[in-house]
């Protein structure tokens, strides 16, 4: 195995490591949000509202997974759909204000847990792994927003 398959070895597992934390931490900063939910309301906030088709596209699932997210997210009074004021055909999906609540909340915990997971560390090193980690999501998504 050669340095660079060793390297790629290494990043597959950390990251692994990573996502798993993060499922677990979201758990625990929101009892009613998991890691998914949480994603899910980040990209409604993001794009000021979405049509779950655009959801299911983005996250290349199956429209049936973003109705039964969508649907516990709505029974949560996190999300609301509103008629398109352009196409009265269409519905988008919207937080409620309970959704930006919860959103803020949420992101404000995990605000404090990376800055305290991170303090130790020089700007020169939070500068290098803020602009590694950009490029990866760049390149793994095509520049979009957040996932």
């Amino acid at each position: 195995m050669t340095e660079r398959d060793e390297s790629i070895e290494t990043i597959q597992r950390e990251m692994t490591a990573f996502a798993r934390r993060a499922r677990a931490t979201a758990a625990r900063m929101h009892p009613e949000l998991s890691l998914v939910s949480f994603t899910l309301l980040a990209h409604l906030e993001f794009q000021g509202g979405c049509r779950a088709t655009d959801l299911a596209a983005h996250y290349t699932l199956d429209k049936s997974t973003i109705s039964r997210q969508v649907g516990a997210l709505e029974k949560a009074g996190l999300v609301e759909r509103r008629l398109d004021p352009a196409d009265h055909r269409v519905h988008v999906l919207h937080l409620t204000d309970r959704g930006n609540e919860v959103l803020v909340q949420v992101g404000d915990a995990r605000r404090i847990a990376f800055r305290e997971r991170l303090a130790e560390w020089d700007g020169p090193d939070l500068e290098r792994f803020a602009e590694y980690l950009l490029r990866y999501n760049e390149t793994a998504a095509g520049g979009e927003g957040p996932a």
